[in-house]
């Protein structure tokens, strides 16, 4: 079905994958499963306009699986106070209008829930910087 080429590239994706996981801090991470969360969804949406349902049905899920055992299981409810509790409320909630989506093939719903994670991607992105002070704080107190 593939030829030789298409497996190797595949591979190579694979480990480009492998290697940036693991030489990823904790902040890069969660910044990867929102991208890849947002890929399934453009995968999603492709396969709705071309009326693939099986194709559709596999996008969604990766993306019903990043959400849940990647973002959602991230979270500290403990320790993270209302913040934490929010964000799982609207994991759940993102989680069951995917889900929705494929039973409906709602290209609106994987709009809706690609534009949620596309503003949490982006403010995740945007306390980078304050992160990186925190981690060196640290490390310059033990040079003292």
């Amino acid at each position: 079905m593939f030829s030789p080429g298409h497996s190797g590239a595949n591979a190579y994706a694979r480990v480009g994958v492998e290697t940036g996981v693991m030489g990823a801090s904790p902040h890069r991470l969660i910044v990867m499963l929102y991208q890849g969360a947002r890929q399934a969804i453009a995968q999603a949406r492709m396969h709705v306009q071309q009326g693939n349902v099986s194709g559709r049905g596999e996008a969604i899920g990766k993306a019903i699986q990043i959400v849940e055992s990647g973002l959602q299981q991230s979270l500290n409810l403990e320790v993270g106070g209302e913040i934490a509790q929010r964000l799982n409320a609207l994991y759940s909630y993102m989680s069951r209008r995917l889900l929705e989506a494929n039973i409906k093939a709602s290209e609106a719903m994987l709009v809706e829930v690609d534009g949620l994670l596309a503003t949490l991607e982006e403010a995740w992105i945007g306390i980078a910087p304050e992160i990186a002070r925190m981690a060196a704080q640290p490390a310059a107190e033990s040079m003292r």
